[in-house]
């Protein structure tokens, strides 16, 4: 009898929900660094899970390290309009919104998609060196903005010093 071992990829959950323990990004193994919950107004809104190429529970580290990338938002709560995503994606640009970047936090508003979103939607952002930073809603690209630059500015809404909520920052460096 010949017994065969295959590798098997776990899963990580938080709220019911499930993310697989490493994906692929430009060819490219990241590993789930952390999840974390997002809430407003004491209500679940989004699960986040950080995938890493080079794990670490450092902010800045992770927004820095120019290599692939992602971050997974897995809404859980029944409905998030378009209107409300602008505004969350604004304060976490914050002054960066009006700065260098501007045209680029315009562009990816507009590809904030005009239903918003529901749950069990997942709204990612995926960073390749040399190809940007891209929006894909449901596994399907949005569209792409080139440099790393604007990757930092996106990571750095969920792991810099103004992250939507603490919890959900320590969750995704896996704190």
């Amino acid at each position: 009898m010949i017994l065969l071992l295959l590798p098997v990829t776990l899963a990580a959950s938080l709220a019911g929900v499930s993310f697989p323990e490493s994906a692929q990004l430009g060819g490219q193994p990241v590993v789930l660094n952390g999840l974390g919950l997002r809430e407003k107004y004491f209500v679940d809104v989004y699960v986040g899970g950080l995938y890493l190429k080079s794990p670490t529970h450092n902010g800045a580290a992770a927004i820095a390290a120019d290599e692939p990338k992602r971050v997974v938002m897995h809404f859980i709560y029944r409905a998030v309009t378009r209107e409300q995503m602008l505004e969350t994606f604004l304060e976490g640009f914050g002054d960066a919104a009006t700065g260098p970047q501007a045209a680029n936090v315009a562009r990816m508003q507009e590809w904030v998609p005009a239903a918003g979103v529901k749950r069990g939607d997942e709204l990612s952002f995926d960073y390749v060196p040399g190809t940007g930073t891209s929006m894909l809603l449901n596994g399907r690209s949005l569209g792409t903005i080139a440099g790393a630059d604007f990757m930092k500015l996106v990571f750095g809404i969920f792991l810099g010093p103004r992250p939507p909520t603490a919890a959900l920052k320590s969750g995704m460096l896996g704190q």
